[in-house]
């Protein structure tokens, strides 16, 4: 292949999916009577310049360089976050202003994790399905996570969990080891009722038996599990009001139509109202009379639904679905492990983020706060995502480097 060799089909489906972005962000805002709103599609227009730059910059990045650099990336992501928190007054803020730009440097630690765990597992290639790497990645996430639900952004926070999970299954990771990594998630889950953690915790001790870990680890995770599910009341009781409203109204989004529940209701009642053709370029009532919240930011998949119907929303879900399969066939494809990781990952987060997003729209997920990718307006996580793309196209150019 030659050096400069780019996968258009990735390259076209990404800058497609930007430039719809752009066009729902003027019709889900052109109808705003404040100044700034008319500004939105502009400076949406204004990033995607800045992604497309980022892209080609990171293109021509000697990927070699991010491999001696990925701890270094690592460290500067959580200076920022830990400086993000210390300029915060309340400690609940998750920008830094530039006039009337800013930036969300969760979307930095997004790309240094991937990094991270990337260069971690590929170096550890031999002792992959010991106990003692699953707890180092363990805690290369447990980091950055803790201090993104502090700022609190609860939904970017399981981003860096999404990635780990992908990486893990990428690696070759057994399924059983898997299973008993995610366990203290569904110990959580399950402990609101003493019935469903009580059939939990003998799955889970029938998996201990047949995956026979270590003495060690085994008990490590019996005793975390245990922990989790008898404490996980005072955990619920920790969580801000919003966060509680968010999963109840998940559950029942009936039972407070008026408040938590409002953006569920709206969002589906667009989505239905655009039939299968739709209403038409910025012919959306919903959008227009502002019943639907957040409309060119997380509901911006709701306004194109209204108004280019079934047949819009499919449109995007195959161009998301072909920006995958790349991505996925990239990671396959490479011969460099530690390449294949971080195409993986960067590909899973991607992946994720369409998935929380678009479900979250039509009542299958809880409200997370996660952008739409390329779609959704928000200049930081439009150069996340433009610098994925311009990591996948040198990792494409350079597949067959060991």
């Amino acid at each position: 292949m030659g050096k400069f060799d780019v996968d258009y089909i990735l390259l076209v489906s990404a800058l497609i999916l930007s430039l719809i972005g752009v066009a729902f962000i003027y019709s889900a805002t052109y109808h705003f009577t404040d100044q700034d709103g008319l500004l939105y599609h502009q400076k949406q227009a204004i990033w995607l310049g800045a992604g497309i730059v980022l892209a080609i910059i990171v293109y021509f990045i000697p990927l070699r360089i991010h491999e001696a650099m990925a701890y270094v990336y690592y460290a500067v992501a959580i200076g920022l976050l830990l400086l993000l928190l210390f300029i915060s007054n309340s400690g609940t803020t998750r920008w830094f202003y530039f006039g009337s730009f800013s930036i969300q440097p969760v979307e930095f630690m997004k790309v240094a994790l991937c990094l991270a765990l990337s260069r971690f597992l590929a170096y550890r290639r031999a002792k992959l399905h010991r106990f003692s790497t699953i707890f180092m990645g363990i805690f290369i996430v447990a980091i950055p996570t803790l201090l993104i639900i502090k700022q609190p952004d609860l939904g970017s926070s399981l981003v860096g969990i999404a990635i780990f999970l992908g990486l893990l299954v990428l690696s070759g990771m057994p399924v059983s080891r898997i299973l008993i990594v995610i366990s203290p998630v569904l110990s959580i889950v399950t402990a609101f009722h003493w019935l469903s953690w009580a059939i939990f915790f003998f799955a889970f001790i029938l998996l201990l038996y047949l995956s026979r870990p270590r003495l060690l680890p085994g008990l490590v995770f019996f005793i975390v599990n245990l922990a989790l599910g008898m404490a996980t009341p005072v955990l619920w009781n920790r969580l801000h009001e919003y966060q509680r409203l968010r999963i109840l109204t998940f559950l029942d989004p009936g039972q407070d139509s008026a408040g938590a529940g409002y953006q569920i209701i709206q969002s589906k009642i667009a989505i239905g109202s655009g039939g299968f053709w739709g209403k038409g370029f910025m012919e959306s009532t919903q959008t227009k009379l502002n019943y639907l919240p957040a409309q060119h930011t997380d509901f911006i998949y709701s306004v194109i639904g209204e108004e280019m119907g079934f047949v819009g929303c499919l449109a995007v879900i195959i161009l998301f679905s072909i920006v995958i399969f790349r991505g996925y066939f990239i990671a396959n494809k490479v011969r460099n492990t530690f390449h294949s990781y971080i195409a993986g990952g960067l590909t899973t987060a991607i992946l994720f983020q369409m998935a929380v997003n678009i479900g979250m729209t039509i009542g299958l997920m809880p409200v997370t706060g996660l952008p739409l990718p390329f779609i959704s307006y928000g200049g930081s996580s439009l150069l996340f995502f433009w610098g994925v793309i311009g990591m996948l196209l040198a990792i494409n150019r350079d597949w067959q480097e060991y």
